[in-house]
C-alpha cells in the first residue's frame, strides 16, 4: 500500500505548474487563477486523506501561482486602462 500513487496530489502538483506557466501569458492569468484554485482543492483533499510530500508540494506550488496570476491579472488590467485614459 506504500507504494500507490496519489493521484489527486498528483494532479495539483501538475496544475500548480500549469498555472504557473499561465502567468507570462497575460490574459491568461485568468485560466491559471482557475487551474490553481482546482490545484488548491486537490491538494488539500489529498492532504487530508494521504499525508505526502508531492500533496504538500502541490498545495504550496498552486497558492503561489494564484497569487502571482493575480498580481498578473491586475498588473494587464492596470496597463489597459493607464493606455486607454491617453488622450492625443
Amino acid at each position: 500500500m506504500e507504494n500507490q500513487s496519489n493521484g489527486k496530489a498528483i494532479a495539483s502538483l501538475v496544475l500548480g505548474i500549469v498555472s504557473l506557466v499561465c502567468v507570462f501569458f497575460g490574459y491568461g492569468a485568468i485560466l491559471g487563477i482557475i487551474l490553481g484554485i482546482i490545484g488548491i482543492v486537490l491538494g488539500i483533499s489529498s492532504k487530508k486523506e494521504q499525508p505526502s510530500g508531492m500533496a504538500t508540494a502541490g498545495l504550496v506550488l498552486s497558492i503561489i501561482s494564484v497569487a502571482l496570476c493575480a498580481l498578473s491579472f491586475i498588473a494587464c488590467i492596470a496597463c489597459a486602462g493607464a493606455l486607454a485614459s491617453l488622450s492625443y
